[in-house]
Formats: C-alpha cells, sequence, structure tokens
C-alpha cells in the first residue's frame, strides 16, 4: 500500500511514477530467481530481427517468462502459456480518445488470449484501479455483447461515432498565445447550425518539438456539414500572414473510422 504521508517531513503531497518493464523485470528476476525471463519492449527489438528472435527464443522454450509492452498480446501463439498477467490494465482508459474504452476492452481479451491455447488451461490475472470500469469487466469476462451495449449506449448519449459524424481538427505552434487568438477567431467565426462544437482545449499531449497544440471538436449528424466547417478553416488559415500555425483534420465518420 502507498503511503499517505512523507515519513520523514509528515507532508501529505506524494509524488507517484510508471513502473515499467525493466522495473518489471527486475522484481520478477527478485521473486523467481530461477526463472528464465525475456522482455521485449522498445530497448530490446532495436536490433535487426529484434522482435522475431525474441519470439522464437520464447516459443523455443528458451525462457519461462516474457515480460512485453503491447506489442506481445496480438496474434502470438504460444501452447504452453498458460498464465498472462496484465499490469496496469486500465492505462489505456486514460487516452483522452473516446475509443478509450473500446481500446481497453480490445487489449485485455487480445492479451487474455495468450494464454491456455494449447492442451493446458490457461488463466489470466487482470491488475487494475478501475476494477468495475465496464471495459475492465468484461474484457475480463470476454463478454463481446456485453461490452458493446454499454458502449453504444455512452455513444448515443455523447453523440460519438458511430452515432454521428464527428471531425477533430488539430493547431499547433510556437507561440501559444497566438495559437489560442487562432483557435478562438474560428470558434467565433463559424455559425453551427445542427453541429456540436467542444473546445478549443488544450491536446492530451499539449507539446511537442517546442509546438504548442489546440484541438476543436466539431460532431454532426451530416457529413457534409463537417467537410463545410473544414473548408471555412482552411480559407481563413490561407488568409492568415502568420503561416506558423499548423492545422490538421480528422474525420470519424458514422458506423466507420
Amino acid at each position: 500500500p502507498m503511503v499517505k504521508t512523507c515519513p520523514s517531513c509528515g507532508s501529505k503531497y506524494i509524488g507517484t511514477f510508471g513502473v515499467g518493464t525493466q522495473k518489471i523485470e527486475e522484481e520478477i528476476n527478485r521473486l523467481y530467481p530461477e526463472a528464465k525471463t525475456l522482455r521485449m519492449d522498445l530497448d530490446t527489438t532495436k536490433g535487426k530481427d529484434g522482435h522475431s528472435k525474441i519470439l522464437s527464443a520464447f516459443a523455443n522454450q528458451q525462457a519461462d517468462i516474457l515480460i512485453g509492452t503491447q506489442m506481445i498480446v496480438k496474434g502470438h501463439d504460444f501452447e504452453n502459456v498458460t498464465l498472462v498477467g496484465i499490469m496496469a490494465a486500465d492505462l489505456s482508459l486514460n487516452g483522452g480518445s473516446y475509443l478509450s474504452c473500446e481500446k481497453t476492452f480490445q487489449l485485455i481479451c487480445q492479451a487474455a488470449g495468450r494464454a491456455g491455447r494449447g492442451k493446458k488451461p490457461g488463466e489470466v490475472i487482470i491488475q487494475t484501479y478501475s476494477p468495475e470500469n465496464y471495459a475492465i469487466r468484461c474484457g475480463a469476462r470476454q463478454s463481446y455483447e456485453e461490452f458493446y451495449e454499454q458502449e453504444m449506449a455512452y455513444r448515443k448519449l455523447l453523440g460519438y461515432p458511430p452515432v454521428m459524424n464527428m471531425l477533430g481538427v488539430l493547431f499547433s505552434g510556437p507561440d501559444y498565445a497566438a495559437l489560442e487568438r487562432v483557435c478562438n477567431d474560428i470558434g467565433d467565426l463559424l455559425e453551427y447550425g445542427g453541429v456540436l462544437k467542444i473546445g478549443p482545449a488544450d491536446a492530451p499531449v499539449a507539446r511537442i518539438n517546442d509546438r504548442w497544440r489546440k484541438v476543436i471538436y466539431f460532431k454532426s449528424a451530416s457529413y457534409d456539414e463537417l467537410i463545410n466547417i473544414k473548408d471555412k478553416i482552411e480559407a481563413f488559415m490561407d488568409k492568415r500572414a502568420d503561416k506558423n500555425i499548423a492545422v490538421n483534420f480528422d474525420f470519424s465518420q458514422m458506423g466507420r473510422r
């Protein structure tokens, strides 16, 4: 359990940090020194054929435990794997996208499917801080229909695809104040009719390579209306003397992405 106060100064403000694959590998080696482990992440797969070498070694039973990121959960078929542990299963719930629950459910189902693929039965242990979230619960039970019902209720309530079309507009620039002015001007410029606007707001990753990022979302039953908004934004940006602000458009249509 995490301490609630600092044992040295008594402060209640305790910082936290993530646990990566290297830390998990260290802990497993400490707990099970007799087991042979392999780690599959960006660091260990940089070399030529890095992925295939690690997977081949594990398939040939040169290791007892394979530790990795999401890259190890999809499509691999190891007959003797009887236990899968999913750490921080709710991490993808905080992705800042309406697809977060769907992606979490997919990852859990894919990871769980690696266990018990041969004659031996399999077991899956899921570690999560959100055990009541329906994506976690349905993923643990492999309950596709139940997840669909709950996810579609959420999409209908908030008007997300595939119920409505959505346009995400990402603005980026080196000057935060100038970027904010452009986003606010565009928000005041457009007439929406039956279009719902969300934002402008800081993007989930607010700054990359010294460029600030803001996003505006538009939702409408009419895809043509979103195309019209895109054209107006492009025309507005073309008239600006300041060309330091870049714009990217991302459409999610009803019934498809």
